[in-house]
């Protein structure tokens, strides 16, 4: 039995890293900024539905998983030998075009982070950049994993500890609320929006069969997968807690010193900082984990090869990078940008589900009965929720 036990966790241990990853990187800073006017408008009123989303992430990136695991494959190269170039295409391209602007938004995040650090953008972003390349570049994925896999911890008992600060002072959890008006179902959307990305579809996968994880092996990403699903939304309910009770004239991501304020007002002095580093750790995995995922996708559609992503990055990047210099206001732009995903994830999400159920590349591993009924079920709630967002009249 103690050599069984021995056995699983080696295979754990070996297998671990995609899933995980792909979960940190979906609180990235528009997430985060997502949760921080989640919780400044609603305190803990949508608690219940940020834990339930868990699981639809953990159905849909299980998928995702599955199909890199037993193809060895990842989406978009799949999607081009088995349908067509012009349909990976068409479900990569709208994905890395979004990705620009999620780039523009992490790359603000970590500009605001280390403002509130009290280091400006024109030290920070360029740092960032740097860093960021040093990390991914000419790297085996594996050797990239592992300093993220550090970065992942510090991000966890940062945003963890945010949520302690503002609760030692007292608050409490409401069990369930729910409201038909327009601000809300959009605030709905947007937090699915920051669940379930586009970019999330094609990492795990590929990120999965570049690790070289066997179909033998599902049990253990299945594992990973749920505890990464789990964990995510915990984080997404932590950020919540810790702006409950801030005032919205307070959310000004284009003014650290503001928010800063705002912050202190509910948390004490210590909470900018940790929120700052916070911003910092989120943004930093997201940028890696979406340019590998985006930039993969891209390349496995047009049948470059994974190993030609870094060409794409740089196009995408760049210009990126830049904006943060000259500041933005992020809270619209995040919140628009979660419900587009919404949006972008159709054709992309689609597609798994079909290759996901094909039993010629799958066999026994094929998507069927309830696992099947349960992908496509949240698929329809996701999607439904997107488009009532966007026409709250219907």
């Amino acid at each position: 039995m103690a050599r069984r036990i021995k056995a699983r966790l080696s295979r754990i241990a070996r297998t671990w890293g995609p899933a995980w990853l792909v979960m940190i990187a979906d609180v990235d800073a528009a997430s985060a900024i997502t949760a921080v006017d989640t919780g400044a408008r609603y305190g803990t009123k949508l608690v219940w539905f940020l834990l339930v989303l868990a699981v639809p992430l953990y159905v849909i990136q299980e998928a995702a998983a599955r199909v890199g695991a037993v193809t060895g494959k990842g989406l978009g190269e799949l999607i081009r030998e088995n349908y067509s170039r012009r349909t990976a295409l068409f479900s990569a391209v709208p994905m890395a075009l979004v990705d620009v602007v999620s780039y523009v938004v992490e790359y603000t995040g970590v500009a605001v982070g280390f403002e509130m650090l009290g280091v400006p953008p024109k030290i920070s972003v360029p740092a960032a950049f740097l860093a960021h390349l040093l990390v991914v570049y000419n790297r085996k994925y594996e050797e990239a994993e592992k300093p993220l896999l550090v970065i992942s911890a510090v991000f966890s008992a940062v945003w963890l500890a945010a949520a302690c600060l503002t609760a030692r002072r007292g608050i409490t959890i409401t069990p369930f609320y729910f409201s038909r008006s327009p601000d809300f179902i959009f605030l709905l959307a947007a937090n699915i929006g920051a669940v379930i990305m586009p970019f999330m579809l094609f990492y795990q996968a590929s990120a999965t069969a570049e690790k070289g994880t066997s179909k033998d092996h599902l049990w253990a990403v299945r594992l990973e997968t749920a505890i990464g699903a789990a964990f995510s939304e915990i984080i997404m309910v932590a950020i919540a807690v810790a702006a409950v009770g801030m005032a919205k004239s307070s959310l000004d991501f284009s003014s650290p010193a503001v928010l800063s304020r705002g912050l202190a007002s509910v948390a004490g002095r210590f909470a900018p900082a940790v929120f700052g580093v916070g911003l910092i750790t989120a943004s930093f995995i997201a940028l890696i984990v979406i340019s590998l995922g985006s930039c993969w996708g891209v390349t496995e559609a047009v049948g470059w090869g994974r190993k030609n992503w870094f060409k794409i990055y740089l196009a995408e990047s760049v210009p990126a990078a830049l904006v943060p210099i000259f500041s933005l206001n992020l809270i619209n732009l995040a919140l628009n940008l979660m419900v587009l995903q919404i949006v972008v994830l159709a054709a992309p999400a689609i597609i798994l589900g079909a290759v996901a159920a094909d039993e010629r590349l799958m066999g026994e591993h094929a998507l069927r009965g309830w696992d099947r009924r349960l992908y496509w079920g949240f698929l329809i709630l996701i999607f439904a929720t997107g488009i009532v967002s966007v026409c709250p009249s219907i």
